[in-house]
């Protein structure tokens, strides 16, 4: 069991590691859309770029969307509608009938109006036949209409059939007209209206029940397609009825591919697919970058980044596939470049974008356009904390997809007529999208702890409060520190290393010294030297302890990592030469660990950089009558020592760049130190 423990802690990261891999690996598939792809791209308009093709199986015709809705609304129009009649209702008008007929029309002239209470009876009679409705129901005059009596059917007919409430004085100016009678029209209707009332009442449920079961065994499909059966071939137009076959066989191809037998065997090959597309980046980080694959913050961030992307343009695919070139795939390598390299946020890119070519339509087009995209905005951007630079590459990327666009769409259609102009709105509209990097670094930085060029910028503030701290407190240590970050800046430029981030880390890699400044030369005035009332051992100890000290300040004042290991690189593994030479003229036997720093070596350019700018600079101080050539020698001798001493074997440096460097600090030297002639006073 203790074995196990202690084996579990000696490979954490790597099981941290494969339990990242794994759950990405199935968010990603998770986030997939759980249907077949249709193995030919086609759309509508443009010619069949594929073989000629037959049909595989028998399938049946789909109908469009237009013939759904027409059958629809053939359907509902055909569709009965149920009525509920109350038989008690027609008694009960009757009856008023009667009694308010005869206070209308006294008993004095009741034989004068016999006929005209025979014709009100006719038109009751007859109005209530064929029913009345409340008159608020709108429906057709031709709506097939079934009336109920106690939920038995007990006739049928049409809509226009039966009266409405506003229908009653219509009928009765007609009937009485016809009888010679119109004088009694006015006392007639306001009787009618005080009495009337509707006897049928619309049973919804019942015709929603109808309607639903009637749409169920609507058909979908319209006509077949035999096995066999050339359906278009190689260079036709997609259009029309091939088009509609063509729908027809893709959906009747992901229903059969995609279904309940196979669903596990489909899930499984997708992840197999997607599993090798990250174990290809995970290998890259293992080959090519170590440091990043050793830190599980920085893979996790990586691997984040990825699955964002694809959780946004899964989102954008499954609401609207037109709007897929919306999403801003440009931002990984973007972010990727921002906090590592070039190379990574590309290689980061193109395994996102290889992934994504699986669940978008017309895969081919989508993936050149977007890797262009990627190649364009690792080449372009360059700097990217200077806005200007953004805004202009964000530019030139909306440019490259709007000509690889054109040139597709040219090439598929063979004319510019038909060109969907508002696809060039979603390329500015990812443009756009692009800008939110600058936002996005920031939260990045706060939530992974990791530190871009933007941030480097800030650090490079000599008014940031430690830096102003040691101008006041080591004079000396600071302006030495500008020398060599001077210094540093130029040979990173030189050899296409960062600058910024050598810069900022030769500005902070003295920061120790403000704990004893005055035990360091650059910042004794006075003309007293401490060391004189020290041994050699206790002077070496506290010239090397200044990176240890420097450590702590710098993590105390919250300074990234890749800051600190400039503070932490150097010296390397160097030796306080000078107390070691005067220990060693007391006592032989002295061991040169004790003036020895505690390293690491430099593990970068950048950290390599510093490291010959630092002791480069601190030397120069010594020369006397400098010439050209004592400052070539002076540069030989001091990066040949470094180089003797193994100090730059875990940096990925090699001796041309060492030499570009030794040329620029030959010339920075020779220019600080150049001969002027003397004034007369």
């Amino acid at each position: 069991m203790k074995d196990l423990i202690n084996s579990f802690y000696k490979n954490h990261s790597l099981i941290y590691k494969v339990l990242l891999f794994v759950s990405t690996t199935f968010l990603i598939v998770y986030l997939f859309p759980k249907s077949g792809k249709f193995k030919y791209n086609f759309e509508k308009g443009k010619p069949w770029q594929s073989e000629t093709l037959y049909a595989p199986f028998n399938f049946a015709i789909q109908k469009t969307d237009e013939e759904l809705s027409i059958d629809k609304e053939q359907v509902e129009k055909n569709s009965i509608k149920y009525f509920n009649i109350n038989t008690t209702v027609f008694p009960e008008v009757k009856k008023e009938y009667n009694t308010q007929f005869k206070v209308l029309f006294p008993d004095s002239v009741y034989n004068a109006t016999q006929s005209i209470r025979k014709k009100g009876n006719s038109i009751l009679n007859e109005l209530y036949l064929n029913g009345i409705l409340n008159q608020s129901l709108s429906l057709s005059d031709n709506a097939n209409i079934t009336i109920l009596e106690d939920r038995v059917e007990k006739k049928k007919t049409k809509f226009s059939k039966l009266y409405k409430l506003n229908d009653v004085r219509s009928k009765i100016d007609s009937e009485l007209k016809k009888a010679n009678l119109e004088q009694y029209i006015n006392p007639l209707t306001n009787l009618f209206f005080n009495i009337v009332k509707p006897n049928l009442e619309f049973n919804k449920n019942l015709t929603e029940k109808a309607l639903a079961e009637s749409l169920n065994s609507l058909s979908y499909t319209r006509g077949s397609i035999d096995k066999e059966q050339l359906i278009i071939s190689k260079g036709e137009v997609v259009e029309g009825n091939k088009y509609i076959i063509l729908k027809s066989l893709e959906y009747e191809y992901e229903s059969k591919v995609w279904n309940e037998s196979n669903y596990n065997l489909i899930v499984f090959a997708y992840t197999l697919l997607v599993a090798l597309a990250l174990l290809m980046l995970l290998l890259f980080l293992r080959k090519y970058r170590l440091d990043v694959f050793n830190n599980n913050t920085k893979v996790t961030f990586i691997f984040f980044n990825v699955l964002l992307m694809v959780l946004l343009t899964t989102i954008v695919v499954n609401y609207n596939s037109a709007l897929i070139y919306i999403v801003p795939i440009a931002i990984l390598p973007l972010v990727l470049k921002a906090f590592f390299d070039a190379r990574l946020g590309l290689f980061a890119h193109v395994i996102t974008v290889l992934l994504l070519g699986s669940i978008v339509s017309n895969s081919y087009e989508y993936m050149f356009l977007q890797i262009t995209a990627g190649i364009v905005t690792i080449l372009t951007v360059s700097e990217l904390y200077k806005r200007a630079n953004l805004f202009i590459s964000v530019g030139q990327i909306t440019l490259i997809y709007i000509i690889a666009y054109f040139a597709f769409f040219v090439i598929h259609e063979g004319s510019v007529e038909t060109m969907e102009w508002n696809t060039f709105g979603y390329f500015v509209l990812c443009g756009l999208a692009t800008l939110f990097v600058q936002p996005l670094i920031y939260i990045y930085e706060k939530l992974f702890g990791l530190v871009s060029d933007v941030s480097l910028l800030e650090l490079s503030d000599t008014n940031s409060n430690l830096l102003k701290r040691l101008a006041n407190e080591a004079p000396g240590t600071f302006h030495h520190s500008l020398n060599v970050a001077n210094l540093a800046e130029a040979a990173a430029n030189e050899i296409g290393a960062n600058a910024m981030l050598t810069r900022v880390g030769a500005l902070y890699h003295d920061i120790g010294k403000m704990k004893n400044p005055t035990y360091f030369t650059e910042n004794q005035s006075s003309g007293l030297n401490p060391h004189d009332e020290l041994s050699s051992k206790e002077s070496a100890k506290i010239i090397i302890n200044h990176v240890i000290n420097g450590i702590e300040i710098a993590k105390k004042n919250n300074l990234p990592d890749r800051v600190i290991d400039f503070i932490r690189t150097h010296h390397g593994t160097s030796t306080v030469y000078y107390f070691y030479m005067k220990e060693k003229a007391l006592n032989e036997e002295v061991d040169i660990k004790d003036f020895s720093y505690q390293g690491p070596k430099p593990y970068s350019k950048e950290t390599a950089i510093l490291m010959m700018c630092d002791s480069v600079e601190a030397a120069s101080k010594s020369l006397k009558e400098p010439t050209s050539t004592k400052i070539d020698n002076f540069v030989e001798n001091i990066l040949n020592k470094q180089m003797d001493d193994g100090q730059f074997l875990n940096a990925n440096i090699t001796f041309k760049e060492i030499q570009s460097i030794k040329k620029v600090l030959k010339h920075k030297l020779a220019n600080i130190y150049h001969l002027r002639i003397e004034y007369p006073e």
